[in-house]
């Protein structure tokens, strides 16, 4: 495909910069829920007890408060991708099917839902299944953006261009990515959950000392999918080279493989280093990179794959 045929750069920049910033911000969602500054400000909202900026003495009102700002950082670098590609929808790889404009314009409203529960989150008094829930929204939002950012032509989406790949590639990267949230949905009640989050004081299983009860129930139910989750991130990239799956799509199965490693040593850090928030941190936002990356890898799949029905398809 020549160059011509590409998405404008000012739309896939537009792309990465909505992207970067979305993972910014749901990475310092986790640092809220960790460090306790989740109800930092109360129920006061927009602003944190009179405070647009509160005093630097009180970290809890200033992280709570950054979280805020981030979102609101967020809405604008998604509104210039909305207007970006507005400019160039009349390019057929903007405005046709499969551009960015509709991605672009789904990210916007999908940034509203996160917000706006946000201040519900807020109201409610931080609730575990509200924390749930804006993960949850939160975690679709990188999804839109991400395969936005494809659409654009970044993160493979113009190397995938031309090639083919199998439906078994499909199904596997779509196992991992379903994995990918579960595990993340599971962290953000571990973090939130009354001491799940410290239940199982041994690493890889539970150990002498857990707490019991329901709070290990949840440990273990997220450590169990994690497990598995590596473990299917560790046979894709093998397999993908084997069936001679594209380039994006087997690049995007190491990255996972080597983020599922880093995490399962973040998760021993933590456990026998008495659980340090910085670790915490590091083992959430890892977590947020995996399903990223396993979103990357089934969107790319999905595209090969459907070439390569067109291809099947197509007269000779």
């Amino acid at each position: 495909m020549s160059a011509s045929a590409l998405p404008p750069a000012p739309v896939r920049r537009a792309a990465y910069i909505a992207l970067f910033v979305a993972l910014v911000h749901i990475v310092f969602g986790a640092i809220v829920r960790i460090s306790g500054s989740g109800m930092g400000c109360g129920d006061n909202w927009p602003k944190c007890y009179g405070y647009w900026i509160p005093p630097f003495e009180r970290m809890d009102l200033v992280i709570e408060v950054m979280h805020r700002y981030l979102a609101l950082t967020l809405f604008v670098s998604i509104a210039w991708l909305v207007f970006s590609a507005w400019r160039a929808r009349g390019d057929a790889t903007v405005g046709g099917n499969g551009g960015a404009w509709n991605g672009a314009r789904l990210a916007l409203a999908l940034w509203f839902a996160p917000a706006l529960f946000g201040a519900v989150t807020v109201f409610t008094g931080n609730p575990a299944w509200a924390t749930v829930v804006h993960k949850l929204l939160a975690a679709s939002l990188l999804a839109v953006l991400t395969a936005t950012a494809i659409r654009a032509g970044g993160l493979g989406g113009t190397a995938i261009l031309g090639q083919t790949g199998t439906r078994k590639a499909v199904g596997g990267a779509t196992g991992a990515a379903a994995l990918a949230l579960l595990v993340v949905l599971l962290g953000g009640l571990t973090a939130k959950i009354p001491g799940a989050a410290v239940a199982c004081a041994g690493f890889p299983l539970c150990g002498e000392g857990s707490l019991g009860g329901g709070a290990q129930h949840v440990q273990l139910t997220h450590r169990i999918l994690a497990y598995l989750l590596v473990l299917h991130l560790g046979s894709l990239p093998f397999l993908f080279r084997k069936r001679g799956e594209p380039a994006p799509v087997l690049r995007a199965a190491w990255i996972g493989l080597g983020l599922g490693v880093l995490q399962i040593l973040w998760a021993g850090w933590m456990v026998t280093g008495g659980f340090p928030g910085v670790v915490r941190s590091l083992h959430q936002a890892t977590g947020i990179f995996i399903w990223v990356t396993a979103f990357t890898m089934t969107y790319l799949a999905r595209i090969a794959a459907g070439r390569t029905v067109l291809a099947a398809s197509s007269p000779r």
